[in-house]
């Protein structure tokens, strides 16, 4: 058994918690002990909601096991009717009431409650939270959507031509990275488009919304972790047809307009004519050692990394060198994308073997989740977040999108920011050695300060090993070692290092270190550093 300290993903109640609270009029009554009532801590202090998530839990403590703890969940389902008065309800059990067995479909059948009541069964320690959320959603609709279904085998009649095509915008939640603001990119490109929308669901979705997603025309799936298995179904018993495009970057959105255009029956030539983003064009015109060839290790939730992967390679120039997901449901789909990029893709939930994986790349660029956020600060790694899960930070007050025209321009800002631009770099070195701007000076508002140059602390220590290294041997530069050697740089290289900009100096050290390990060399010299440099650059 391993013992995990961080997740990707909760367990699948907590996705259930993201379908109710994106919703409206419906409510989630949870059978959980004491200590699994956090809902309110995801959502009104990280998503920051105005308004607290529907959820009642029974919140059974250990004295209630040796009574009855099905009547408990009978009376929170009754007391949550009586006093939210939804119009549909979810109920379910968390992980650790799973295992008391107590039915909570069976007993709130037995209420006989005059609304719909949906039972999750969502088997908390084989399955994760995104899987808990796209099977909450596609129980929903099943339930709610079904009883309009036509018999089996109807074609559905042809669109009107006079009536614009309508569709359903599936997979938004909440909690969901960005879910908010790609939504009003998305339906302001569809209105664009000439396309009306029927119904959004779950985000702000009622009751009655989901008996209505059978009169659209097709579905489109924005978020697939999420909405493939409902999608799937409306398709099966609507006959309605589905876009797979998920429109994130430049390319990506060009092809779901044409998708969607296709669907729809209209031309949209001149929105692809003419697309309103500048980031292809900041793209192009940056220095072109700012991010030509970059070296780029991407992961997150499926959705989002295969998206990432290719605005890398397609839209900014970058390289691929490591692609994975957590999302083991579409695994199939990550692996093939990553043959498009000559890497063996990741499938782990493992945070350790992610930052293992970005520590042996060495990496110039880190997308990932905030877990690789963390992994970055370690090890001095430019990084931006692109997935779930994330820190409160990546909900912003202003509208900052993924999705659409709009959305490549921010993907574009939050990914180049964190590197060192062309003109940067060429300044920094041209700095380096002056008396005031050098990467070691103090702050200028410091005054006085600012012109005494900090000592380097390192120094000292340094010398002592590289003095005992000259005592030790005879041949200061290379030995023949039978096992690892820990390198120690001479005072010479050590300040040769120090020449190099900042921003690089933590991979400079690294590589040479590496190389100084792989070749024997136990003192490190400015001739081992720039023999080093020279095999890194072959």
């Amino acid at each position: 058994m391993q013992l995990t300290v961080w997740t990707y993903e909760g367990p699948p109640h907590v996705g259930a918690m993201r379908i109710a609270t994106a919703m409206r009029d419906v409510h989630y009554v949870l059978h959980a002990p004491q200590g699994d009532t956090y809902a309110d801590l995801l959502f009104t202090m990280i998503e920051r909601r105005q308004k607290r998530p529907p959820v009642t839990y029974t919140t059974f403590q250990a004295r209630d096991l040796g009574s009855d703890t099905a009547q408990l969940f009978q009376d929170a389902a009754r007391d949550a009717y009586e006093r939210f008065k939804p119009k549909a309800m979810l109920v379910g059990a968390s992980c650790t009431a799973e295992l008391i067995q107590d039915d909570p479909g069976g007993l709130s059948d037995a209420l006989e409650l005059p609304i719909p009541v949906v039972t999750l069964e969502l088997p908390s320690y084989q399955k994760k939270e995104n899987w808990g959320a796209a099977e909450t959603f596609y129980q929903i609709v099943r339930k709610l959507a079904g009883p309009k279904a036509p018999p089996p085998g109807t074609k559905p009649a042809p669109r009107d031509p006079a009536r614009r095509a309508r569709c359903n915008l599936l997979g938004p939640t909440a909690l969901g990275f960005r879910h908010r603001d790609d939504l009003k990119e998305i339906s302001g490109l569809l209105a664009q488009i000439g396309v009306d929308i029927n119904v959004i669901a779950p985000f702000d979705a009622s009751p009655d919304d989901i008996t209505r997603l059978g009169d659209a025309d097709f579905n489109i799936v924005l978020y697939p972790e999420i909405a493939m298995p409902a999608a799937g179904w409306l398709q099966r018993t609507f006959g309605q047809p589905m876009v797979k495009t998920v429109p994130i970057g430049m390319g990506a959105t060009c092809d779901f307009i044409r998708e969607v255009a296709a669907l729809a029956g209209v031309d949209a030539s001149a929105l692809l004519d003419d697309p309103n983003s500048r980031a292809p064009w900041y793209a192009k015109s940056v220095d072109s050692t700012y991010l030509t060839g970059k070296r780029v290790f991407v992961f997150g939730d499926a959705t989002h990394a295969i998206a990432a992967a290719r605005i890398a390679t397609r839209e900014l120039g970058f390289t691929v060198v490591g692609l994975g997901t957590y999302s083991r449901e579409l695994a199939r789909e990550v692996r093939e994308a990553a043959k498009l990029y000559g890497v063996e893709a990741m499938i782990t939930e493992d945070y350790l073997e992610v930052e293992a994986a970005i520590t042996e790349l060495n990496v110039e660029l880190l997308l990932g989740t905030q877990m690789e956020r963390h992994i970055a600060k370690r090890l001095g790694v430019p990084c931006a977040v692109i997935s779930a899960p994330v820190h409160v930070q990546d909900y912003p007050a202003r509208y900052s999108p993924q999705m659409g025209f709009e959305g490549a321009n921010v993907i574009f800002d939050t990914w180049v920011h964190p590197l060192m631009m062309g003109l940067e770099e060429h300044l920094l070195g041209m700095f380096r050695e002056d008396f005031e701007f050098h990467a070691e000076a103090a702050p200028s508002h410091l005054g006085g300060a600012a012109s005494e140059r900090r000592a380097e602390p390192a120094a000292a220590p340094i010398a002592d090993a590289f003095a005992l290294a000259v005592e030790t041997d005879d041949d200061v530069d290379v030995i023949e070692a039978e096992g690892p050697i820990d390198p120690v740089w001479s005072p010479e290289g050590e300040k040769e290092l120090g020449k190099i900009p900042f921003f690089v100096r933590g991979k400079a050290r690294r590589n040479t270190e590496a190389y100084a390990r792989e070749f024997g060399v136990r003192v490190i010299t400015v001739e081992a550093l720039y023999d080093a440099k020279a095999h890194f650059s072959r």
